[in-house]
């Protein structure tokens, strides 16, 4: 296997704008199958919600040199070289070069797959069902501890200072929610906290930050009353000591969600997707910045998607999301 020197440094950004359009996804499909939610592109004979690998061999791909991304987050750079043992691991097992793209958005990350551009890719918790939907992603894996455990919870903060005390004297502020398809900095607080007496848009007034990170900033500087966020953000950012923990005050916590889910594309070779498990699910995370940069995770566990985002999609029905190219882009 030639040495890529590309897995040395990050790669120019997908952007949406850089890709095909996203509305191309309602292109009619060129033969009748069960579906399911998935795009008109996808089957799902199987009916394990998740799109078929294509029937004809002749569609499978085997690519040489493997695109991987992670979620967008506020400093690629800094991703790509903590992505870097894992990516190495993965060059070796598969015996194919690897580059990691950063990617600026979840809209373009989507629409990287769906192309063709994108091979395996973390997706965050809610747009997961969108990659899935949408893109054709299959999602495989996820971090967790060596008993199994894995996830997040949706934790509710405001700044010490605050007269907010509980999730009702949230009534007449102004809350930071992170993007609308978020499922803990969104979706998940519009269902879960009408059952605590408090409606987000009703009762308090929300505020779109763009991310978990900026929201919690928004708290710490006083800018948001309060903000729901994902507890595996939070916990990244005290770590790297981004803001003091006794600056602010978590009035709620909910029950755990699943965590970013890793996927490959549906239409792989199955010999490939065979050494991409093999490489996920061998990596060993002690010692390695991957391991320190999140907290409690020792491998990667493998999921399935019906099963293991049954909650959340509860969740985005609660909040009659539809899973179209225009919801993934506002």
């Amino acid at each position: 296997m030639a040495t890529s020197l590309f897995r040395k440094r990050p790669l120019a950004m997908l952007t949406a704008a850089s890709l095909l359009p996203l509305a191309l996804l309602t292109t009619p499909a060129f033969a009748e199958c069960e579906r399911g939610d998935l795009a008109a592109i996808y089957c799902d004979e199987d009916g394990d919600m998740v799109a078929d690998r294509p029937s004809d061999e002749s569609e499978w791909v085997n690519p040489d040199t493997l695109i991987f991304a992670y979620t967008p987050v506020e400093d690629p750079a800094i991703y790509s070289d903590i992505w870097q043992p894992f990516i190495d691991h993965l060059a070796e097992v598969t015996e194919r070069d690897v580059r990691f793209f950063a990617v600026q958005s979840n809209a373009a990350q989507v629409e990287a797959m769906r192309s063709g551009r994108l091979h395996i890719a973390g997706f965050s918790t809610g747009p997961t069902p969108f990659a899935v939907n949408l893109a054709g992603a299959v999602p495989f894996a996820l971090m967790g501890s060596d008993s199994g455990q894995f996830g997040y919870t949706l934790q509710l903060f405001t700044h010490v200072d605050s007269d907010i005390h509980e999730v009702e004297d949230l009534k007449g502020k102004r809350v930071a929610h992170t993007s609308p398809t978020s499922n803990s900095g969104n979706l998940a607080p519009r269902a879960l906290l009408p059952e605590l007496g408090i409606t987000p848009d009703e009762d308090y007034e929300v505020v779109y930050s763009g991310s978990h990170d900026q929201s919690m900033l928004g708290v710490v500087a006083q800018d948001y009353d309060a903000a729901p966020v994902a507890s595996e953000v939070v916990e990244r950012m005290a770590a790297r000591g981004l803001y003091d923990e006794e600056d602010v005050r978590l009035i709620f916590e909910s029950d755990r969600f699943p965590t970013t889910s890793y996927n490959y594309a549906h239409n792989l070779h199955p010999d490939l997707v065979k050494k991409i498990e093999e490489a996920f699910f061998s990596f060993d995370f002690v010692g390695t910045e991957l391991g320190e940069e999140f907290e409690g995770v020792e491998k990667f566990i493998p999921i399935n998607y019906q099963d293991n985002w049954k909650v959340i999609r509860t969740i985005q029905a609660a909040n009659d999301v539809s899973y179209t190219p225009e919801n993934l882009e506002e």
